[in-house]
This record gives C-alpha cells, structure tokens and sequence, in this order.
C-alpha cells in the first residue's frame, strides 16, 4: 500500500452547507477542521508507506479520525460509523456526503504502523507545533501528552469490544446446538450485557471493571463447555473465544484474571 497525498483538499460545499445548517453552534470535529485546518497533512506520513503498491486511504484522516475517537470514546466499529455517517465527521475530514467511508479494522491497521519506530512521537510533536502557531498552546505550560497513553486507551476499548462480541457470538452459537449447557449459567446479568451487539457509548463507565467482567464471563462460559458437556464439540465461534482469551488474559501467581498490556507482551518475548 502506497501513499497518495491528498493534503490541501477543501471541504466539499455541500458538505459544508449542511454541516452548519444542522449543526451551527459547530461540534469538536467541526472545530478541529475551522481552527486547525486539520492536525497533519498526507505529506507528514511519507516515511510510514512505501513509494509502490495500490493507493491507501489519507493517513491525515485516519490520524484525525483516531483524535476524534479518543476525544469522544468511542470504539473502532463507533468511529467508522460516525466517518460514514455524521456530516460533523465528514466536514472535519473534507469528504463528500456521498463517501462511503472505510471498514473499522483500518483503524487498528493504522494504529499498528503508527507504533513502529517514533512515528508517534515526530507526530505529536507536529501536532503540536500546529497547536502553538494557532495560539492554542503557550510558552511554560504543559505542552505534551504522553501518544502511548493515547493508544493504549483506544487500544483497550477496541478489545473489550472484541472480547464482548466473542462472549456474544459464543453464547448465540451454543444456544442454537446445545442450549442446555447453559442453563443455571446465564442469567438476567448475562443478558443485559450480551443479549444485542455491544455498544460501549461516548464514554463507557468503569472499563478495567468491564474489561475483567468480559473476561470472567468468558472463562466461566469455557469452563462449562468443557467440564459439562464432554458429548458436544465446541463450533468456530467457542474456538475463537478460546483464542481471544489466551491473547488478551492471563492468571497472576495467585490464579486472578488479569488484562495482557503492551509490556505483558514484550516480557514474554524475552
């Protein structure tokens, strides 16, 4: 995937046109387009793309989009959505009403070429310097927040989503083949959290409490597939609960769940 620069692009009149007609005290995304002009153009990026292969998405956009989805809290699916769907988002990205968008596995794609290196550093600090020349940061104050932390928090959002959609798929697979095995298991609890697709709103509430709740359920949902129904095969949705688990848990000495983090990772390469 190559980088085709799209820098300099104006917002489309008609998007603009019914951005402030619906929205004309303005929104974050509108105020990061009116007052910025955008955070980076395409050309901040080259060093992330090779000079071959097919043309890829603005990597300017992608950035403004992962801001916007820290800002607001939302997840990879919520930010796709609201690029597809919200006019604000469209005139904060200068696309055309009719722009169809981009699938959400992008974001962590994005995110993924962004934390090789100090790419993420040489693009706050971009940013930043964005930020002074439009009189938004001074001199002697705090100027830099830690882009790791950015990360890591969309990051943990996108797999507790993850890990709740698997719980659900699982449940919903198991219902269908042998809904015996899930009686005296799941409850009223079990069904307010996985009885429709997850929704972890603007700003989901207690997420580590959430994120070892996901967990929990999910190893107490393997547990009894396995100790109380030796005659039934688990299906591809089971199996890949399995996987997630194994990827994003682990047990401490003591046997308590905990919640794999970057640094998990690189100790266990060692």
């Amino acid at each position: 995937m190559s980088l085709r620069p799209r820098s300099g692009e104006q917002v489309p009149s008609l998007t603009a046109q019914i951005a402030r007609a619906s929205n004309p005290a303005g929104t974050t995304a509108m105020w990061v387009r009116d007052r910025l002009d955008g955070l980076w153009c395409d050309e901040d990026f080259a060093g992330c793309y090779p000079r071959d292969g097919r043309p890829g998405l603005s990597p300017a956009q992608l950035a403004t989009v992962c801001v916007l989805q820290f800002l607001l809290g939302l997840s990879d699916r919520q930010a796709a959505e609201a690029v597809r769907c919200r006019i604000d988002f469209k005139y904060a990205l200068a696309m055309e009403l009719d722009d169809p968008g981009f699938h959400h596995s992008v974001l962590a794609d994005f995110r993924e070429r962004l934390a090789q290196d100090d790419r993420t550093d040489r693009l706050l600090d971009l940013a930043l310097a964005h930020l002074k020349e439009a009189g938004l940061v001074r001199e002697r104050t705090t100027q830099r927040t830690d882009s790791t932390h950015v990360l890591a928090a969309v990051r943990d959002l996108t797999r507790l989503e993850l890990v709740t959609e698997a719980v659900r798929a699982a449940l919903e697979e198991v219902a269908r083949t042998a809904g015996h095995l899930l009686v005296g298991l799941v409850d009223e609890d079990w069904g307010r959290r996985y009885g429709r697709p997850v929704r972890l709103g603007k700003n989901p509430t207690r997420p580590k409490t959430r994120i070892l709740a996901a967990g929990n359920d999910a190893c107490r949902l393997l547990e009894r597939l396995h100790h109380h129904g030796p005659g039934h095969r688990p299906g591809p949705q089971a199996e890949a609960l399995r996987q997630i688990v194994v990827q994003n848990y682990y047990r401490d000495a003591a046997g308590r769940l905990r919640w794999r983090t970057a640094d998990d990772v690189r100790v266990s390469n060692l």
